[in-house]
């Protein structure tokens, strides 16, 4: 370590090291702070990790492996090294906390040093957890270049220091397995390429209206309500899925969207419909429909260690509420209308997260009508439009925003420019609200979108907003145009990587205008 350091000292007095401007190199998401030389190494045949960390989950062993099938996916790395060329005989690794636990607010930041010269010569990461760690690995892997000369794999520029750590806590994307199946091996190419993107969380909106796809053991009629025997996820799937994406530094945020979106629910209960001609929300005068809430929520915390349940609450149309005979009567025994039974819902789901330990997640439409009645352990999920946030935060809860004009996937009109340039923080000046705004969301909703499109309709626009919410505010361009050929870069890397990511050149999922290279599309 001080040997590196040392070297690295005597490096930037000879004036080897350049300030780079923010488009002036192919890292995405653009780091805090990066800095360069002229030189260029290759990596040994016996690259190698050196760590003192104990590893006890093999997180940081399995990140480095990842790292080495990376950034050699996209050719055989079969040549030879002659001459004076010098070679990067490993990565030394230093994480500073024991704790390999996940959860909000841990922290990301990380310090990368390549130097150009030593004895051996030993790339040097550094970082508070293994998390942070595992971001350093991410930019690492995009420094690392195929010579098609030498055939071997070299890193460029060098040497490198680059300190770095994320704008945002929360940065999300949604998936929805209720529209259309999501088999589990393209849920994990969706991890995957967030963890490329250094996103953090996924949204899992498992189950709605259209189908129950989920197994849970309290209720096990419930996944009656899947489209087919064969599109559904069992307990253990879903431990697989919050078990991958945690060894890649990714929380799961699990959401019942309730009491409106349930109508799968009813299939295998259909005590939970209010009737059989009116079948959702789900019947607010039925006990027993809390006991199922509460049944699915014990199974959650069994499975879903995030901080955070995401509860729904959006779109709710009280009707059935109000016709249904049985419903009615309960209504106007407990002196309720229709959208005080709505509050009431929200407001005792929230009360049953809280017993199995979670804070909460509701759609926006919770604190536009009855804001000041959640829970202080709420974050409110802005998707309606621009200006939510700001109400929010000035009544002191937390915000997420994925307001669905500029940060919604499956609305194929909406460009990677206007994903880039979407702030979450507009119009809040007071640094206490801001901090209330913990990061925001890009929504992949599922109607037309199946295992066949799901990757060309997420990337590259999601990766857009992923430099949004990770890059500090100054290094961000305020014209998407300067980021354009980076962007492009990138896309055609998680091409190279097995990502079926659309070109940039139109909003969407287009498909390339003509023959060309990958960094003009």
């Amino acid at each position: 370590m001080e040997k590196i350091i040392r070297t690295f000292s005597l490096v930037i007095f000879l004036g080897f090291i350049t300030v780079v401007a923010v488009d002036g190199i192919n890292l995405w998401p653009m780091p805090k702070s990066v800095s360069y030389g002229s030189l260029s190494l290759y990596l040994s045949k016996e690259f190698e990790l050196r760590t003192d960390y104990k590893d006890a989950s093999g997180i940081l062993k399995e990140g480095f492996s990842r790292f080495l099938d990376v950034i050699e996916s996209a050719h055989v790395v079969d040549g030879t090294v002659t001459g004076q060329a010098a070679a990067l005989e490993g990565l030394h690794v230093v994480v500073s906390s024991s704790d390999d636990g996940l959860q909000f607010g841990i922290d990301e930041s990380y310090k990368l040093s390549i130097p150009a010269t030593g004895s051996p010569i030993y790339a040097h990461l550094e970082a508070q957890t293994v998390y942070g760690a595992l971001h350093g690995l991410q930019t690492f892997s995009q420094l690392c270049h195929f010579n098609f000369t030498t055939r071997i794999i070299e890193v460029h520029r060098a040497p490198w220091v680059i300190i770095d750590r994320p704008r945002f806590s929360y940065r999300g994307l949604l998936i929805d397995t209720s529209r259309h199946y999501q088999p589990l091996p393209m849920i994990k190419n969706v991890i995957d390429a967030m963890a490329y993107t250094k996103l953090n969380v996924l949204h899992w909106h498992i189950v709605d209206t259209e189908s129950f796809p989920l197994e849970i053991p309290s209720y096990p009629k419930l996944w009656n309500g899947a489209y087919s025997v064969s599109e559904r996820y069992t307990t253990a799937d879903a431990i697989e899925i919050v078990q991958y994406a945690q060894k890649r530094g990714i929380n799961v945020l699990a959401e019942i969207d309730v009491p409106g979106h349930a109508l799968s629910w009813g299939i295998g209960y259909p005590s939970l419909w209010p009737s059989l001609d009116c079948q959702q929300p789900l019947d607010v005068s039925n006990e027993f429909t809390f006991k199922v809430i509460d049944g699915i929520l014990s199974d959650f915390s069994k499975v879903f260690k995030f901080r955070f349940v995401h509860l729904g609450g959006d779109e709710v149309d009280t009707s059935c509420w109000t016709v249904t005979p049985h419903v009615k009567k309960w209504l106007t025994k407990q002196g309720l209308n229709g959208s005080q039974a709505y509050e009431y819902f929200v407001l005792r789901t929230q009360k049953i997260a809280l017993s199995h330990g979670y804070e909460i997640v509701n759609w926006e439409e919770t604190f536009n009508n009855f804001g000041s009645k959640l829970s202080p352990k709420t974050v409110v999920h802005n998707w309606l439009g621009g200006g939510v946030a700001q109400k929010v935060v000035a009544a002191g809860l937390r915000c997420i925003v994925s307001n669905q004009d500029k940060w919604y996937l499956d609305h194929l009109d909406t460009s990677w420019q206007q994903f880039y340039m979407n702030e979450p923080l507009t119009n809040i000046t007071n640094p206490k609200q801001q901090k209330l705004v913990i990061g925001g969301e890009v929504c992949m909703w599922g109607e037309h979108i199946d295992g066949s499109d799901i990757e060309q309709t997420i990337w590259p626009r999601a990766a857009a907003a992923a430099e949004r919410l990770w890059t500090p505010f100054e290094k961000l361009a305020k014209d998407p145009k300067k980021v354009t050929g980076r962007l492009a870069h990138f896309r055609c890397l998680l091409n190279q990587r097995g990502v079926a990511a659309a070109p940039l050149a139109g909003p969407g999922r287009v498909a390339p205008d003509e023959p060309g290279s990958c960094y003009r599309q």
